[in-house]
């Protein structure tokens, strides 16, 4: 049994006052990446020079405009890449670098030693605040805890002092969500008396969830009541570093940003030590779906996952939110149906406005194809048969023909599992399409006829092979379907009525073709079924449907 009883709960805030459950998400946050240094350093093999490069190039490319490069101070490689970003020009002038540092003397020295020839950049310190982190680990007092906080943030002022470019300060208590708020709060003000941050010259304070410790209300509580009790909260830029060991990194960094946070620290796709960092993508594409601009230009998913996986060598799980490979993909045959149906009306409604059964947004907003939505196997039913059709062949099959196709696939799949889109197209190219096993047409001609009493105005002279053997025929009817079914009927022993008709036009200019769908039944045993027939000429198009449904009920 579970040794439950081992642990409690840590109780850091009692806060009835909260106002962010009425709040709304209704613009993007300051994001700041922060792949290059916290996602990196949780890597088993980490990124080379080259790979941070080229994962630089793509933040840049995505439009964040503050970007963690890494801890130049403590790692030469990460020192060596800062410099090569410098030296070969390789930072957007609307671009802050950031980097991070320990309120150390030394390391603080190393590092504006590896900003020299940069215009601007964010200089982020911190020190651990918890209550376990300052028994466990440090074994001080609150206000010697506090004192390397506000040393090491003069430390940061002198070199200020003398670097030519503008320095930003952010100051992280680290194990934020263990603090007392009280104390963080503090901290942090104490901070920003010793920069002198104005509303001109502002400081991020920046309160991560280092390791989550409660549920996500709870932490948009301790941001809530911290922002209200800053001494001054214009002259704060209140940012948030949400990590993802409950598994709630994006719901506490949403509640956050309820809770009046300004900014927000992550990395593509949630990397990060232990679960991860909060999720950056998930969170802009959960503000795009409700009609918020992330203001990241995140508009091809599958290019981010291809740099990700190759620089950062972990794969993205199938089912990742967005990212994954199936999460627009639909195999039920009820979600396909829905999907089917939710697409037609999206199409026909001409509003903009994207409202379809699962799915949250139009994949295609994503770089994704359609093509992918609806995968078909043995829990597929006739919707996904008929998306596939209508969306990758641009067949719009009769709501009753759905079913006879669908049980076609079905079959095919209970014997191999998954069927392409191909297989589809192929198996309905089989049953519709080429079907000339009883009946084959090797010439039709039709001609204007009238008499005298009647309605009858089309004749029809064929050439055709019925059963190996063949024959010439004529028939008139009331048009050219009519005459047609009319010189089967009367020339060869084929009885049949013509239950329904359907055509459309299956694309437009001048290489236009329709497609005719007739829904036929045997007059001897009443079985029936659906033709298909394809041509430029809705005609022929309707001849070759009759030519199709007769040999699907006459075949051997």
């Amino acid at each position: 049994m579970l040794n439950y009883k081992k642990y409690k709960r840590f109780e850091t805030i009692n806060y009835k006052e909260r106002t962010w459950p009425n709040n709304e998400i209704k613009k993007a946050p300051i994001w700041c990446s922060v792949d290059l240094r916290d996602g990196n350093q949780a890597l088993i093999n980490p990124m080379t020079v080259e790979e941070k490069v080229e994962f630089f190039n793509l933040l840049v490319k995505l439009g964040f405009k503050e970007i963690e490069v890494g801890f130049p101070s403590a790692s030469q490689i990460e020192y060596d890449f800062l410099r090569k970003l410098i030296d070969e020009n390789l930072i957007p002038d609307d671009v802050y670098v950031q980097v991070l540092t320990q309120a150390r003397p030394h390391l603080i020295e190393k590092t504006f030693e590896s900003l020299k020839g940069l215009n601007k950049a964010i200089v982020h310190i911190y020190n651990s605040t918890s209550v376990l982190q300052r028994d466990v680990v440090f074994n001080m007092s609150k206000e010697e805890i506090k004192q390397i906080a506000v040393e090491g943030t003069k430390l940061v002022k002198g070199y200020v002092e003398k670097f030519d470019g503008k320095i930003v300060l952010e100051y992280s208590p680290e194990s934020f969500t263990g603090t007392e708020v009280e104390y963080a709060l503090e901290i942090c003000d104490a901070v920003a008396d010793v920069w002198e941050a104005t509303k001109e010259n502002k400081i991020i304070i920046n309160l991560p969830s280092t390791v989550q410790m409660d549920t996500p209300n709870v932490y948009a509580d301790q941001i809530e009541w911290v922002s209200k009790h800053f001494k001054d909260r214009e002259r704060i830029i209140l940012s948030v570093h949400p990590h993802n060991d409950r598994g709630t990194g994006v719901a506490d960094a949403e509640l956050a940003l309820l809770a009046g946070a300004d900014r927000v620290e992550g990395t593509l796709l949630g990397n990060g030590e232990r679960t991860g960092n909060v999720d950056i993508l998930t969170v802009a594409y959960n503000m795009f779906s409700h009609g918020v601009n992330p203001e990241l230009n995140i508009e091809n998913i599958d290019e981010i996952v291809e740099v990700y996986e190759r620089c950062v060598k972990i794969p993205v799980h199938v089912r990742h939110p967005y990212a994954g490979n199936l999460v627009f993909t639909a195999f039920s045959g009820s979600h396909q149906d829905a999907i089917n149906k939710g697409m037609k009306k999206y199409e026909e409604r001409h509003d903009g406005i994207w409202q379809v059964p699962y799915l949250p947004i139009d994949p295609s907003d994503l770089g994704r194809e359609y093509e992918a939505l609806v995968r078909i196997n043995s829990q597929s039913g006739k919707g996904g048969v008929a998306f596939v059709m209508d969306h990758c062949y641009g067949f719009k099959l009769p709501k009753t023909m759905q079913k006879e196709f669908a049980d076609v696939i079905q079959k095919i799949s209970e014997g191999k599992g998954e069927v392409s889109p191909t297989e589809v197209m192929d198996a309905f190219t089989r049953e519709y399409l080429e079907r000339q096993d009883a009946l084959k047409l090797d010439k039709c001609q039709f001609f204007d006829y009238s008499e005298t009493n009647g309605d009858n105005d089309t004749k029809v002279n064929m050439n055709v092979v019925y059963n190996g053997q063949a024959r010439s025929i004529e028939g008139i009817g009331n048009g050219p379907i009519d005459a047609f079914k009319n010189a089967i009927g009367k020339n060869i022993d084929i009885d049949v009525k013509i239950i329904d008709y359907n055509e459309h036009a299956m694309s437009t200019g001048s290489e236009a073709k329709a497609a005719s769908y007739v829904y036929m039944q045997r007059n001897d045993n009443k079985e029936k079924t659906f033709g298909v027939g394809v041509d430029s000429n809705i005609t022929r198009a309707s001849i070759k449907a009759m030519l199709s449904a007769i040999n699907r009920l006459y075949s051997k």
